[in-house]
């Protein structure tokens, strides 16, 4: 696909859950999907090729990480992030906001924008909307979200509307820098972030100010950050047909596949989170029947594969009892094994899902996918 910028198209809804397409000049996204995270240009323990082979359409890049090390500028200079890391499909870059928020003893608020001090090395850094507008445009970034503040849920109401509030004037002003580099927002699309914590009320501001403004889709943000699952879904319940409907929906750091299963069912569209690589790194493989932990002594002789089910590489050539040796024993190449195996159980669990929405079978898949997966730990 070449020479659309951005475009979606819903092929198909069952209750709220959707199935589409995302077109962009570096090529389609299939919905409902995952991207896996790619903070600092990698996704760890994969080449690109490998994690293209799982199913993925799109990756993570972190604005935050890749503006401190190796540098924005560096890497425009080296021909921008697709070239740098050998990804040749799109990117999705988040604005650092996050991340400069979580570091709350090192950083300095204001109207402007966030006074930070690095992690690395005790630089002092500011990133304002316009700030990171110009560095997703270095990175030459698909996807670039706007700036915004993402509080804790348990702080105050008041609180959170002033945070929010702050938000919608940073969209603005993200809206207005993204606009201002012309070249960059001819092949580039730009999505705002719902905030409002865990406050209907706020959410519905959050969305209408949002909308005024006008993006290519539209995040949910300021969940997945400890409040636990039925709150998230708690919210996921009226969040996000809040947003326009014919744009994507964007649930930032989720998460769990039981998680996808119930935000697909309430009407996310894509989906990033850390878990099925950082879990492979610390020896847990997800699978139909739910997670597995390699490092228990009940796998030494098991000679079957991670899942029976899965068509993976890693499941149709090495045994859990060689995977159990490999963690047991700190060797990298089971980090490797697990992470490859985990990512390409989520993209399986994503394929199953849009064919489950097509055909309009998905209440009846999601029920059993949460029989199944709950029903076993290991």
């Amino acid at each position: 696909m070449t020479g659309s910028r951005f475009s979606f198209t819903l092929h198909a809804t069952d209750g709220k859950a959707r199935t589409g397409t995302i077109a962009m000049q570096r090529g389609e996204i299939r919905t409902p999907a995952f991207m896996p995270v790619g903070t600092a240009a990698t996704v760890k323990a994969m080449k690109p090729e490998s994690v293209r082979a799982t199913g993925a359409d799109i990756i993570l890049g972190n604005t935050y990480h890749l503006m401190l090390r190796p540098g924005a500028e560096r890497v425009a200079r080296l021909g921008g992030l697709h070239k740098f890391m050998n990804w040749q499909r799109p990117i999705l870059t988040d604005s650092g906001g996050y991340q400069v928020m979580s570091l709350s003893e090192l950083r300095k608020l204001t109207e402007q924008g966030v006074e930070f001090r690095s992690h690395l090395d005790g630089s002092k850094h500011m990133l304002t909307p316009e700030r990171s507008m110009e560095i997703q445009r270095l990175l030459g970034s698909d996807i670039v979200m706007a700036f915004d503040e993402c509080p804790r849920a348990d702080r105050p109401k008041d609180e959170i509307a002033e945070s929010m509030e702050l938000s919608m004037r940073w969209a603005k002003r993200s809206r207005d820098g993204f606009d201002a580099g012309e070249e960059h927002a001819e092949s580039a699309a730009l999505f705002g972030i719902q905030q409002g914590a865990l406050h209907e009320d706020l959410r519905r501001i959050s969305a209408d100010a949002l909308t005024a403004i006008g993006f290519d889709g539209y995040a949910v943000g300021g969940l997945a950050v400890g409040e636990g699952q039925q709150a998230m879904f708690g919210v996921l319940d009226y969040a996000p047909t809040m947003l326009p409907e014919d744009r994507p929906r964007y649930l930032m750091g989720v998460g769990k596949p039981d998680d996808l299963v119930g935000a697909v069912e309430r009407g996310i569209d894509m989906f990033d989170c850390v878990l099925p690589t950082r879990s492979g790194r610390n020896g847990q493989a997800f699978t139909w029947n739910g997670p597995l932990n390699l490092r228990n002594a009940r796998f030494a002789e098991d000679t079957g594969p991670l899942d029976e089910r899965c068509g993976c590489p890693v499941c149709t050539t090495y045994s859990r009892a060689y995977i159990h040796h490999l963690v047991k024993s700190g060797e990298m190449l089971g980090a490797m094994l697990l992470t490859e195996h985990n990512l390409s159980f989520y993209q399986a669990l994503m394929q199953a899902m849009r064919d489950a929405i097509a055909a309009g079978a998905f209440a009846g898949f999601a029920a059993g996918f949460r029989r199944d997966y709950l029903r076993q730990g290991g």
